[in-house]
């Protein structure tokens, strides 16, 4: 007879277990330090409010490199602290939006993702471990500070030790005391969607002789995910789709759907002159909308599926409550809002800040620049059900004689203006460094006249007038919780601005992101290159803050967008 007696482990506390804003991420040889990763999980137990015992826990990932041999210590760690069942993915090949979709239709107590979302993959790359809510969304920061302090604290873990549960098996057994339930993944979330969206006038739309698509999984979870809606579902054949098969290192890829780490969606979409294209990042929570010389940044994405809510069938009938975006995203969405009467908000960067808003009947469309986008439908950011949403859009554009991707750009900018707007991403820098930017930042809005001055550009003339300076601080409408030190920004007089912050998705050192904005009227500059625009503003902005003398960097990791001349 087995035995599956509980068993106590001791261990040693690590001091660096403190989450970002999704979630621990670390290298994987870190991840593999004696008792690390089994720490973290315990961690995640101790602190679900209200206790692990008779939980339901959802848990999947985007099977990157160690996810099965960490879902295995899930399981123990599982039994061992009284959880009644696990909801796991075949093979663990579960999107984050369909997570955040299955903890909400099942009631369970929460989830564990295994994913670091848009950073690679592999050996000596990277992975992450993340805990949702029963709301389906990330677990706020009252739960990531728990974990965070226990995990500071921690001596022992408890476990059952078990064999091998076989994850690629449909079916409910039991390990132990612990009831697993393995399930597919895919089929519950598409149905959903079929729920949300018009399939019938986007299926129409797709077989029109001048429309053409191709969607890029970029090796990550969405694959399956993919050939479920464009092949069963709107009945397009194979080339519809292209690297659909998720794998552990992303194909040796970076999984992040810009137009950087995606050429390999430009390069087609270009040569075959697709109307269009369409990628989404590793674990599926992230997109890209790219058609043949169209481009549509996540700023002006979010603010168009705002503006043409009213087609897509879930808003048209349950309306729309609120539109959001995180503070450094353009203010595109703003203008939508006022135009249409709708209250709108500005949060921190962090998908966490839209759940309250949703769960307080506030919000129905939220954005953040960095290619996420999504509603009320779950409480994650749904990069599938935004490319859904843009097919439902371009749909109903057609029956407008309004054609394709720069045809809905053109008409959006002609009934509100264009944002131009643009992100500097310094992957990867010494923090000592990044922490040197932030300082000479705020050491210019502290000097005495600053707001007033003016900022020149150092290839042109062009100067731009200080209005005002900020750290940016967040009071939750909802609970009230205050967020601060949320990004430095700096706005000028005639509404242009930029905004300076530390990324926390990167697993070793520190990701400086620089954003800038501008807006215009003029219709004769709704057609210019962005990059050309803004120069003169990201001039000001890398003179200020002497980045390039502080990191050493002269040139980003990843510029979005970049000039479409020069992907092609």
């Amino acid at each position: 007879m087995s035995d599956y007696s509980v068993k106590t482990v001791p261990t040693k506390a690590y001091q660096d277990q403190r989450p970002g804003t999704s979630g621990l991420r670390k290298r994987v040889p870190v991840f593999k330090q004696e008792h690390y990763t089994e720490n973290f999980v315990q961690s995640i137990l101790s602190s679900i409010p209200g206790g692990p015992e008779g939980t339901t826990l959802v848990v999947g990932g985007d099977g990157r490199y160690y996810s099965e041999e960490v879902t295995q210590k899930i399981i123990q760690l599982a039994a061992g602290n009284g959880v009644k069942k696990l909801v796991i993915a075949r093979d663990i090949i579960f999107s984050t939006p369909a997570i955040s979709h299955e903890i909400r239709a099942r009631k369970a107590t929460g989830g564990i993702l295994l994913t670091a979302s848009h950073n690679p993959g592999g050996p000596n790359a990277d992975f992450g471990i993340k805990y949702n809510m029963d709301n389906g969304g990330p677990a706020p920061e009252s739960v990531t500070d728990a974990i965070y302090e226990s995990s500071k604290t921690i001596t022992e873990y408890k476990l059952v030790e078990l064999p091998q549960v076989d994850l690629s098996k449909l079916g409910e057994t039991k390990a132990g005391p612990l009831a697993v339930e393995v399930i597919d993944a895919v089929t519950p979330y598409v149905a959903f969607l079929k729920t949300i969206f018009d399939f019938d006038a986007i299926k129409a739309y797709v077989h029109s002789s001048d429309v053409s698509v191709l969607f890029d999984g970029l090796s990550g979870v969405t694959g399956p995910y993919a050939r479920a809606i464009f092949i069963d579902e709107l009945g397009l054949d194979q080339s519809a789709v292209q690297n659909c098969d998720p794998s552990p290192d992303f194909n040796g890829g970076h999984p992040d759907p810009n137009l950087t780490y995606a050429h390999s969606l430009v390069e087609v979409v270009e040569k075959n002159k697709i109307t269009f294209g369409a990628a989404s990042d590793g674990d599926g929570d992230r997109n890209m909308i790219y058609g043949a010389g169209a481009f549509v940044t996540p700023s002006d994405s979010v603010a168009i599926i705002a503006d043409w809510a009213e087609c897509i069938p879930y808003f048209k009938e349950g309306g729309v409550k609120g539109l959001a975006r995180s503070m450094p995203t353009s203010t595109a969405l703003d203008r939508v809002a006022k135009a249409k009467g709708i209250e709108h908000f500005e949060v921190p960067t962090g998908w966490k800040f839209f759940g309250n808003l949703m769960d307080a009947g506030r919000l129905s469309i939220c954005g953040e620049e960095s290619f996420g986008t999504g509603s009320d439908h779950i409480r994650e950011k749904d990069g599938l059900w935004a490319v859904v949403a843009w097919l439902n859009i371009l749909a109903a554009a057609q029956k407008k004689d309004i054609k394709g991707i720069k045809g809905v750009l053109h008409d959006h900018y002609s009934k509100y203006g264009r944002t131009f707007f643009s992100r500097y991403d310094y992957e990867e820098v010494e923090s000592d460094a990044a922490n040197k930017v932030i300082q000479e930042l705020e050491s210019a809005f502290k000097a005495d006249g600053f707001v007033g001055s003016s900022l020149s550009a150092t290839s042109s003339s062009t100067s731009f007038e200080v209005a005002e300076t900020g750290n940016f601080t967040y009071t939750d409408p909802i609970d009230h919780s205050v967020s601060k030190n949320q990004g430095l920004y700096v706005t000028f007089v005639d509404g242009s601005r930029f905004v300076v912050r530390l990324s926390g998705t990167g697993s070793q050192g520190a990701t400086i992101r620089l954003y800038v904005e501008k807006y215009s009227s003029d219709s004769g500059e709704y057609d210019a290159d962005t990059q050309e625009g803004l120069k003169p503003l990201i001039e000001v902005a890398l003179k200020l803050s002497k980045l390039v003398e502080h990191t050493g960097r002269k040139e980003p990791t990843v510029i979005t967008p970049l000039a479409l001349s020069s992907l092609v």
